[in-house]
């Protein structure tokens, strides 16, 4: 037998408990994908790019229209165009995204700061570059970054830094004081930035989204990373991209091409077309997810969960210690199997989770009809 080049991964929990969620009939609130249609003419376009034989496969960097769609919406969203051809290539994912960036750049026996808690692909990636993972945990209350303890993380092997806004699993985001502490602490060294911004059009209460892209000095230096699957409500087309400088997307190709070479063709001429016909979507997504935010945690204070704050993304973290002093993992089994509401527990998302801390994350990225089943068992706790 081989010994397991990824020692600290078994199945993930988001799939634990959707299994877990289907075997006892439970409302599902843990894995992070919405259960409403996706936008009618983006289905009328994947459906015309197919009829017209849109079939086979797609450029390695992406097609043609779907890169400049993109340029120009970046232009439009955060007021630089980056070059369609040299700076956007698009990927099976965002997760394909992340680790491709990783892989483009890190070398064994390199470190990657990381901020925990973390999305659990992160780490994989890195250890499968015989990189170390270096933790640096955010706040438990505000899961706000301690720039001070990341400025204290770096050291001469460290070759990546990682950030997340808006944050999966908090909705936390970084704000434009955040983007000029990550700048000073990366200026005069030779760490890249990569940024996972897949949540970037989920925000809400009039914040602005502060991605990398608006910033010269920290775009230079980085991998940004979105994904089609949040904005456009369809996670299982499994279509992202990354924008990163030229010398730096030259890199990232190397790695794209030998992994997933290219992504579903129809799927990128439909948001190729989206894109450029309805840009009203993305641009209106904030309000969409807000109203559900709100009515959510309304709904919330009418049972013993304690709702924090979301200040972006589709998640809502509770507070259950109201309710049970079980560790997250158990709490989150017991919910599911014995009151029929699946959440996702924290501690998967940490290396080290903060000792006594009941958390546990629901997604409100549902139909009204689901938000109300599990509110209504919510309710009896």
């Amino acid at each position: 037998m081989p010994l397991t080049k990824l020692p600290k991964v078994g199945t993930t929990i988001f799939t634990v408990m959707s299994q877990l969620a289907l075997e006892h009939k439970a409302v599902n609130l843990g894995q992070g994908f919405p259960d409403f249609a996706v936008p009618d003419r983006l289905v009328e376009e994947l459906d015309k790019a197919m009829r017209a034989g849109h079939n086979q496969y797609a450029p390695m960097t992406g097609i043609p229209a779907l890169r400049q769609a993109i340029a120009a919406k970046t232009e439009r969203c955060y007021g630089y165009r980056p070059d369609a051809d040299s700076e956007v290539t698009v990927t099976s994912g965002a997760s394909e995204a992340i680790f491709d960036a990783i892989h483009a750049v890190v070398h064994p026996g390199e470190e990657v700061i990381v901020l925990d808690p973390c999305y659990d692909c992160y780490e994989p990636a890195i250890d499968l570059a015989g990189a170390k993972a270096v933790h640096v945990p955010l706040d438990p209350q505000t899961f706000a970054p301690d720039w001070d303890r990341v400025r204290a993380a770096i050291t001469p092997r460290t070759r990546v830094l990682m950030i997340n806004s808006p944050h999966n699993p908090s909705g936390a985001m970084l704000g434009a004081d955040d983007m000029a502490v990550v700048a000073d602490l990366l200026r005069d060294t030779k760490i890249w930035l990569l940024s996972d911004e897949v949540y970037e059009h989920i925000v809400f209460d009039g914040a602005r989204h502060e991605s990398v892209l608006r910033y010269p000095e920290l775009r230079e230096r980085a991998f940004v990373i979105s994904s089609f699957g949040k904005t456009y409500h369809c996670t299982g087309w499994k279509i992202g991209y990354c924008i990163a400088p030229p010398a730096l997307s030259a890199e990232f190709r190397k790695v794209h091409q030998y992994n997933t070479f290219c992504s579903f063709a129809p799927a990128q001429h439909a948001f190729a077309a989206m894109i450029e016909q309805e840009p009203e979507h993305y641009e209106q997504l904030g309000a969409f997810y807000e109203a559900k935010r709100d009515h959510f945690r309304e709904q919330l204070l009418t049972t013993k969960l304690k709702p924090l704050l979301v200040p972006g993304g589709y998640f809502q973290l509770v507070d259950y210690s109201s309710v049970s002093d079980l560790d997250d993992l158990a709490f989150c089994r017991w919910l599911t199997t014995e009151k029929g509401v699946a959440a996702i527990p924290l501690s998967p998302f940490y290396e080290t989770p903060p000792q006594g801390q009941r958390l546990a994350r629901l997604c409100f990225a549902k139909n009204p009809s689901t938000l109300d089943a599990a509110i209504e068992r919510l309710q009896k706790l």
